[in-house]
């Protein structure tokens, strides 16, 4: 239920004292009644259950309604909600289709639900393992991220919106440490180093006062609007009230809940040690890998894929003429200034010029285009200490947001220029925002698929677009294809050190080893790597293996097409399906193979 909304001066809206995190509407139960008009109507259906149930999914979409000041329900009883409105889905599409007697997509559609629901499930005793607030993806800059970079304001109902989101902000993360407090008394906690990191976060949006990030934002969306002056310096003075009022001091408990809990949290870093946390990972391998693969399995796909690639940079350096083991050469491209930029500014200009490049050439190698554009960002101040290396977020689809390909500059000794190309192909083009505005721009799937996402297909697309790069015809400089091998090096190195630190048992310490002892990669980028693998399990072992299946059929498609292969059609059969479990992807081009035959 909203918060009651009263008149201030000046005609404006605001949030006052009954600010409680938002209670979303009622969806169907498991129980209710939906006739199912047609397999579409039935996802369209659970599609408006979930945008019912978050206000945050809603503005990603661009979809700006009533709604807009709310936050999500953290509550355990609204997850439930959504996990009963999926299940009635399955349920009601499996009694009333029958998969023989629907069309080639909606039969694709029906799979590609059973599945996502098959591995909800299969994650669903662990809802509360995850941690609410770490270096990644933790609470306490989450949301001021999202306001910054979600939250439009076209107009004075969206203003108000944002002072109200600023103000439901405050009992939101209150909800959220008490649920991190109790996980913390269950055994549900990160380790005591990530603890730092939250704090770090939480202490710059503190000591920045009325000139934190989410009030300058503020402050810069309202000046572009047509409202008097005056209007426009009330609206900024409620902000900043709401903020001090509300929003703040519920940082300051966070604050002080987050060194409660350093003080207790432990010194072990894999999930082996959470309660059931061997099966939590085996269920988080087989989610993310959407495969049956072992953590034993992956460790050892990621040994043999490390020897190869060591094999392929000893061949860059016998061609740029260095003399030494391939530690040497390690160290040489980490420490050498000659592979790093001095400023940001000549960082992203780079990067701007590659991206371009690359944009012109994709015609030739890609029938279906991106429509909507794409923009790189710096990663914001307050966060990036504590934020990835790079990462993309997807336009919206109502065009009032472009794809964003963010670049995490805070140390640029972490930002080889040897990986630049690299990075940017896989982030912008022809990786992430190809493939994910291409899905996006899908108009006739069911949004689950629009919308939805599958690890190890997303992320080992954005690994492959770094060797068709090559493929292309770009990585001139040696060097530069020598950071290409770094970062797929990384990428099996992650299927060694993942499973190593949540089956094995690594420490941190073991896990930096390993990645210091076989990559390029400089220190600090090394440790910040191995943290978020830390907290984040499991995901980081979907870019290798997605990539090996892509991969391995082009070369079967290559191979029983000969010279009737066409590079083109064969990103169609991968991309038009959106994202998919590799055993489905494996069908679809299995499937486009033999249509190409057919049509000889």
């Amino acid at each position: 239920m909203k918060s009651p909304i009263v008149p201030m001066v000046g005609g404006l809206a605001l949030v006052l004292a009954a600010c409680t995190p938002v209670e979303s509407g009622e969806v169907a139960s498991a129980s209710a009644e939906v006739p199912a008009k047609s397999l579409a109507q039935l996802f369209d259906d659970y599609d408006a259950q979930q945008l019912e149930l978050s206000p945050e999914t809603r503005a990603y979409r661009g979809i700006r309604d009533d709604d807009y000041g709310t936050w999500d329900d953290p509550s355990d009883e609204a997850e439930l909600r959504g996990q009963e409105s999926l299940r009635a889905t399955l349920a009601q599409m499996r009694e009333g289709f029958d998969q023989a007697e629907l069309s080639e997509q909606d039969r694709l559609s029906y799979r590609l639900f059973a599945s996502m629901a098959k591995r909800s499930e299969a994650l669903w005793p662990y809802r509360d393992y995850g941690y609410l607030f770490d270096q990644m993806n933790g609470a306490q800059s989450g949301y001021p991220a999202f306001l910054i970079n979600i939250h439009r304001i076209d107009n004075l109902a969206h203003a108000e919106a944002y002072i109200e989101r600023i103000a439901r902000l405050g009992p939101l993360l209150d909800a959220l440490q008490e649920d991190s407090a109790k996980r913390a008394a269950n055994g549900i906690t990160p380790p005591a180093w990530v603890y730092p990191y939250v704090i770090s976060d939480i202490e710059n949006l503190l000591a920045a006062g009325d000139d934190n990030a989410v009030l300058k934002d503020f402050a810069a969306k309202i000046a572009g609007l047509d409202e008097p002056d005056e209007a426009k310096l009330v609206l900024q003075d409620v902000a900043t009230e709401m903020w001090n009022g509300m929003t703040r001091p519920a940082y300051e408990r966070l604050l002080a809940e987050m060194k409660r809990q350093q003080a207790i949290a432990p010194s072990e870093d894999g999930v082996w040690r959470l309660p059931d946390g061997a099966n939590y990972y085996k269920a988080l391998l087989a989610n993310y890998t959407t495969t049956e693969l072992t953590a034993d399995q992956i460790h050892d796909i990621g040994l043999r894929e490390v020897d190869r690639i060591h094999g392929e940079m000893r061949r860059i350096m016998a061609q740029v003429g260095f003399e030494g083991s391939l530690k040497d050469f390690f160290e040489y491209t980490r420490t050498d200034v000659r592979f790093f930029y001095d400023t940001r500014e000549a960082y992203l200009a780079d990067a701007e010029m590659k991206l371009d490049a690359m944009e012109a050439r994709l015609p030739e190698y890609f029938a279906t285009l991106p429509k909507a554009p794409m923009v790189i960002k710096p990663v914001e101040a307050f966060r990036e200490k504590s934020a990835g290396k790079a990462f993309y977020s997807s336009p919206a689809p109502d065009g009032s947001r472009p794809g964003t390909y963010y670049v995490n500059l805070f140390n640029l000794r972490d930002m080889s220029k040897n990986e630049l190309e690299a990075l940017a192909y896989h982030e912008g083009l022809p990786g992430h925002h190809l493939q994910r505005t291409i899905q996006t721009e899908l108009g006739d799937v069911p949004p689950f698929r629009r919308f939805g996402g599958v690890t190890a297909y997303t992320e080992g697309w954005g690994l492959y677009s770094e060797e068709l790069g090559k493929d292309m015809g770009f990585y001139t400089d040696p060097y530069s294809d020598f950071g290409r091998l770094g970062m797929e090096l990384w990428r099996a190195c992650r299927l060694v050190v993942d499973t190593g630190i949540h089956h094995k048992r690594w420490s941190r310490e073991q896990a930096i080893q390993y990645l210091t002892d076989n990559t390029p990669n400089p220190d600090g980028d090394i440790r910040k790597a191995i943290e978020r693998y830390i907290v984040y399990p499991g995901q980081a072992t979907a870019y290798t293996i997605g990539k090996l299946k892509i991969m391995e059929l082009r070369e079967r498609a290559r191979s029983e097409l000969g010279n009737a292969f066409d590079i083109r059609g064969f990103h169609d059969a991968v991309l038009l399906s959106g994202p998919v479990p590799l055993d489905i992807l494996e069908e679809n081009v299995d499937g486009w193979i033999a249509a190409e035959k057919a049509g000889r």
